[in-house]
């Protein structure tokens, strides 16, 4: 006995297989619904098939005094008749075939003509779907073809409205008209969806190209910078070990260079970071506070610079603060490579209207540089242009000068700081 209850309390109750046939049913015309060419959500083609049915279903009504006839409901297995060659027969609903299974249905319920009747209003939602689905030309055909179809049929009499000839005819075809015009509105807004999802995978690409360009700018900084320092550090260590024969000194310098390329390893690893979708690090970017340092390592590596800071770091933002460090560091590792040598002045002003950055140095012996023709002067401009300050670098005088400003109370630059934040990290490209 126990055994025959715990098999009964097994078995699924019928309420609960019912809504398991259900829910795999609904899933399957979902399914269905979703392979149609037409892109439109289930819910519309299902309201659209609704009303169809509530159409027909008062048009049958309408008819209770032919029965037994099979008319009407002939008529409206051909306004479905889509539905069963799509379900059976893999046949799916086109807009001939829909404007076909419109007309033969609307022809067969009025060939028994009632009073006020439904049977018109077939065409109406059969036009909305037709327009919808094809082009203007053949909507336009099926508009007229559905209009002269009930012309001729209260021609013979068989469109009555409150016994006047004529009387609901206009009303029948505004309707008509009506459900051509929605139709075409849902086409329309399809059309834009279409350009809409083209526009922003468009907007996509090229935000993914302005982010590698601008991991690739921040890549060139950190690597141009750890490696001028360090060949600076191997350069003296070599001198060392030569010249002075001075190992202490030597391993100092060696100390430095190993120091510089771990911490650059480090700088790599946390940009190159950046191309990943976990979270971002916690390290915070080089700003304004930074530039300190970044002298101090040039310093040690056997660069000359002569550096002076005046004015308050706390009013220079982030963005520009990091761009600051940017062209500070390209400009000196610039220096190091262009100029060996050759002395380099370091000056940096903030206001409370301007932060200003000035990297100087000699000339190097043989032909001028040329201008402009480096991928480190161009990475150094377009991150001034995003923050709205400007940069000059070029000869002047006797030597070669980077200046560049930025303003601190310019709207662009707190609106670009604000709407950009990821261009207005990292931006700077390759030598000069």
């Amino acid at each position: 006995m126990e055994v025959i209850d715990t098999v009964a309390a097994r078995r699924p109750r019928p309420t609960a297989r019912l809504r398991a046939v259900a829910h795999r049913f609904t899933e399957s015309v979902r399914t269905r619904l979703a392979s149609l060419p037409y892109d439109y959500p289930p819910a519309l083609i299902v309201s659209a098939d609704v009303a169809l049915l509530a159409v027909t279903g008062a048009a049958i009504i309408q008819r209770h005094e032919y029965f037994p006839t099979v008319l009407p409901l002939l008529a409206m297995f051909a306004a479905f008749l889509p539905v069963p060659l799509y379900a059976l027969f893999d046949i799916k609903p086109y807009p001939v075939l829909l404007k076909s299974s419109g007309l033969l249905a609307c022809a067969l319920f009025l060939l028994q003509p009632v009073p006020a009747d439904f049977a018109p209003f077939v065409l109406v939602v059969v036009a909305g779907e037709v327009a919808a689905v094809t082009t203007r030309g053949m909507t336009l055909g099926f508009t007229l073809l559905a209009i002269a179809e009930l012309i001729a049929f209260d021609l013979a009499g068989h469109l009555e409205w409150g016994g006047e000839r004529l009387e609901g005819l206009p009303m029948y075809v505004l309707g008509i008209v009506l459900g051509t015009f929605v139709g075409m509105m849902l086409q329309y807004q399809r059309r834009f969806l279409y350009q809409e999802r083209e526009n922003q995978a468009i907007r996509a690409g090229q935000a993914a190209d302005e982010e590698r360009r601008r991991i690739a700018r921040e890549v060139h900084d950190v690597i141009a910078h750890s490696l001028s320092i360090t060949l600076l550090h191997l350069t003296a260590a070599r001198r060392a070990l030569q010249t002075d024969e001075d190992v202490t000194e030597a391993v100092e310098a060696l100390v430095d260079a190993e120091r510089l390329g771990r911490q650059a390893m480090a700088d790599i690893r946390r940009t190159v970071g950046m191309l990943d979708t976990s979270p971002a690090q916690s390290k915070p970017e080089p700003g304004a506070a930074d530039i300190d340092e970044l002298v101090g390592d040039f310093r040690r590596a056997g660069l000359t610079v002569d550096y002076q800071r005046t004015g308050e770091l706390s009013v220079v933002t982030g963005a520009v603060g990091h761009a600051l460090y940017r062209i500070g560091q390209e400009s000196l590792a610039n220096v190091a490579k262009h100029a060996p040598g050759a002395a380099a002045t370091v000056r940096l002003d903030v206001t409370p209207e301007l932060a200003a950055l000035e990297v100087r140095n000699a000339l190097p012996l043989g032909p001028p540089p040329r201008l402009g023709t480096g991928m480190g002067l161009r990475g150094m401009r377009k991150r001034t242009e995003l923050l709205g300050g400007t940069i000059r670098a070029g000869i002047d005088d006797d030597g070669w000068t980077v200046h560049a400003q930025f303003p601190l109370k310019s709207g662009s630059c707190g609106t670009l700081s604000t709407m950009l934040p990821g261009l207005l990290r990292p931006k700077t490209q390759e030598d000069q």
